[in-house]
């Protein structure tokens, strides 16, 4: 064996990086840092979500003040048409893109922004609401960018803070 070769078959293999969680396995992760009751709330309104919107790319964020997912025909947050986010006392559904140019005669939706409104999943069956699958169809239909349901659906980790407000209610 030459020198060379010598001097490259005694150095030390790299250490192997930290296997990362997988997407799935982070998003558990983040839901169960919360109550069981809200986080089995968010894991009911997310199958709901996946099962009306087959092919929107999930993107979740992990942010300071609460845990969302955002539904989006890209990669985009400024794609995104909804979203759910966790919060210690509630789950809401977000409706980000034409929240104020819903038509909402039943008064489900809540906010005062320019944009944005969203409903407090306070029961998980109200996602399924005539009501609320109507906002959900407007919302879709306002989209000038279309969910291609034929796309596979895909969960992004975009952002973890790595400074969080408590994720479970603060006990007075």
């Amino acid at each position: 064996m030459s020198p060379a070769r010598a001097k490259t078959a005694k150095k030390k293999s790299a250490p192997r990086a930290a296997s990362i969680p997988s997407p799935a396995a982070q998003l558990d992760a983040f839901l169960d840092k919360f109550t069981p009751d809200i986080a089995a709330q968010a894991r009911i309104a997310l199958r709901r979500m996946r099962a009306r919107l087959p092919g929107a790319l999930e993107l979740v964020y992990d942010n300071y003040n609460a845990l969302a997912i955002g539904f989006s025909p890209t990669d985009r947050t400024s794609d995104a048409i909804f979203s759910i986010a966790l919060f210690p006392r509630w789950v809401s559904l977000f409706f980000l893109l034409n929240g104020t140019r819903l038509r909402d005669p039943a008064g489900c939706l809540e906010g005062s922004g320019n944009q944005v409104r969203h409903i407090k999943l306070k029961d998980p069956a109200l996602f399924d609401s005539p009501a609320v699958q109507d906002l959900v169809a407007q919302a879709l239909e306002l989209s000038e960018k279309k969910i291609d349901p034929s796309q596979p659906r895909c969960l992004i980790i975009k952002s973890i803070s790595p400074k969080q407000r408590p994720r479970r209610p603060v006990s007075k």
